[in-house]
């Protein structure tokens, strides 16, 4: 009776170590995809992993959700690969993340991944981006650029072509609003709260002056700075509440119909027109404004993926990249999710442009769109000048003070951070 007992265990082991890989020639690989949650159908991702482990049937993709919030998805990656051993094999990044990571020696370069060949079939934005020190670090996985939005519907009832620059901007807003005297509509939202997203539009305004925050001419800086103050304080056409405006509650001011132009990401567009919404069919996108003699500087965004540099399973990684950067799988993330993808070609794809026509407008935009300053300190400098922009929207500092502080602070931290690199 013994005997058969451990006869029994033996082959109940044997099961278990093949179910395991061990023992068998198609041991199983299994990787782990972190990144946001994506807007849209979730399950179109996951056919795609699904596709991808039909070409490499030894292989499981499994994907973990992280809370949509960038700066705990920040936090999180940042704790895990600072370790030397991440709980993961691929993971979803910011396009302000990839330089801090790969100076830290978190991520893989990934250059054999995409040859400086390849490179030119994206956009040189995300590609600069993605560049620590001349290695490639990130390949972009979709593509975002700050854009105007405007009611289609009251310009053309009052005669207005779409602004080329901000004083125009604000001209036909205080002359439509004039027009209208609907107590309920607002000139121009933007995001204003003391956010990441409030740097953005000020690097849109400052740069299409001319200018930036922390380098070029002081005069036109605070000149931008002042523009964004005075739209609510002296034009009247943005509201005090902007000071707590992000892009969902701008998106939905926009939406709801009760706002003539919108600075906001292309998302919006989408959920604009879906069946129901007050505006669909009465809005337009352009390129942001820029002041005279300039040109619009549309702020980058988007997201790409990176690999640790512990993960074991670099070589199918790299595949994996690969395929979710691929022309056909960038086609299906455009026709299915409604991202922009990161590739050139595909914006002259008739198939593709029929069923997203808004992409056509989209092209110029995104390839001037410039990334905030690629270094990996931009998160410190971004959480240094953001309280002081801020002072400045709600009207507690003047611009002058408030850039004295910016100049003053950014070159600290700078300074500091360069010394640091030369003592190690």
């Amino acid at each position: 009776m013994m005997t058969g007992i451990w006869i029994l265990l033996l082959v109940l082991a044997s099961v278990g170590c093949t179910q395991a890989g061990e023992g068998t020639d198609r041991a199983t690989t299994v990787l782990v995809f972190k990144h946001g949650k994506l807007s849209g159908d979730g399950r179109v991702l996951s056919e795609l992993l699904r596709e991808f482990e039909q070409r490499h049937p030894s292989v499981i993709v499994r994907e973990e959700l992280l809370p949509a919030d960038s700066d705990r998805q920040h936090q999180y990656y940042a704790m895990n690969l600072d370790g030397g051993k991440a709980p993961f094999d691929l993971l979803g990044i910011d396009t302000i993340w990839a330089q801090e990571f790969a100076k830290a020696g978190w991520i893989a370069p990934l250059d054999e991944i995409l040859t400086p060949a390849e490179r030119e079939d994206f956009f040189p934005g995300p590609i600069e981006a993605a560049t620590f020190q001349g290695r490639l670090h990130a390949v972009p996985w979709y593509v975002d650029a700050g854009v105007l939005y405007y009611r289609r519907d009251l310009l053309d009832r009052h005669g207005f072509e779409p602004p080329r620059t901000w004083l125009e901007l604000v001209r036909i807003a205080k002359l439509v609003l004039d027009a209208e005297q609907d107590s309920k509509l607002a000139g121009f939202v933007w995001q204003g709260k003391q956010y990441e997203g409030l740097m953005c539009v000020a690097l849109e305004v400052l740069r299409s002056n001319g200018t930036d925050l922390w380098v070029g001419d002081r005069d036109r800086a605070e000149y931008g700075l002042r523009f964004l103050r005075e739209t609510i304080a002296t034009h009247g056409i943005t509201p005090l509440s902007t000071s707590m405006a992000d892009e969902e509650s701008t998106r939905w001011m926009f939406g709801e119909g009760h706002a003539l132009f919108m600075r906001n990401w292309p998302y919006a567009w989408s959920l604009l027109q879906q069946e129901g919404s007050p505006v669909r069919g009465k809005v337009g996108v352009v390129p942001l404004p820029a002041f005279s003699g300039f040109t619009s500087a549309p702020v980058l965004g988007g997201w790409m993926l990176a690999m640790p540099n512990s993960s074991t399973h670099q070589e199918v990684v790299g595949e994996l990249i690969s395929f979710l950067t691929s022309p056909d799988t960038q086609r299906r993330i455009a026709m299915e999710l409604g991202y922009n993808p990161v590739r050139r070609a595909l914006y002259t794809d008739q198939s593709l442009l029929e069923l997203r026509p808004l992409l056509k407008d989209l092209y110029p935009i995104l390839l001037g769109a410039k990334p905030r300053p690629v270094t990996p300190y931009y998160l410190l400098l971004s959480q240094a000048v953001q309280p002081e922009i801020s002072a400045v929207v709600v009207g507690r500092k003047s611009p002058k003070e408030a850039l004295d502080v910016i100049r003053r602070r950014v070159d600290q931290i700078m300074g500091e951070q360069i010394s640091t690199t030369e003592r190690h």
